[in-house]
């Protein structure tokens, strides 16, 4: 299936919002059509009795523990912050 340079550039304006020059069109238009050409080539693969998976190895919980541990005290977590109001950061306002 060949794109043409018409598609890449209705995919270029609606789609992403580019703006392209006729060189970038043709050069995405032939570079598409060989991807696509590749997907179609895995459309001819013998899939017959194999199951769909989401992970190819075989994983179990690969997460540590969440084990609960005890926080930062508040003038340690806050030490470094350019602003502070109690035991609080300080932003400067955003709203008027």
């Amino acid at each position: 299936m060949a794109i043409t340079p018409n598609e890449v550039r209705w995919i270029a304006r609606e789609l992403a919002r580019l703006d392209l020059s006729d060189a970038e069109v043709e050069d995405l238009a032939r570079d598409l059509t060989k991807i696509v050409g590749y997907v179609d080539q895995l459309q001819e693969a013998k899939t017959d009795g194999v199951e769909p998976l989401a992970h190819p190895l075989e994983l179990s919980n690969v997460f540590r523990p969440d084990n609960p541990q005890p926080s930062l005290p508040v003038d340690q977590a806050l030490a470094n912050a350019p602003l502070r109001k109690g035991d609080f950061y300080a932003v400067p306002g955003v709203f008027e």
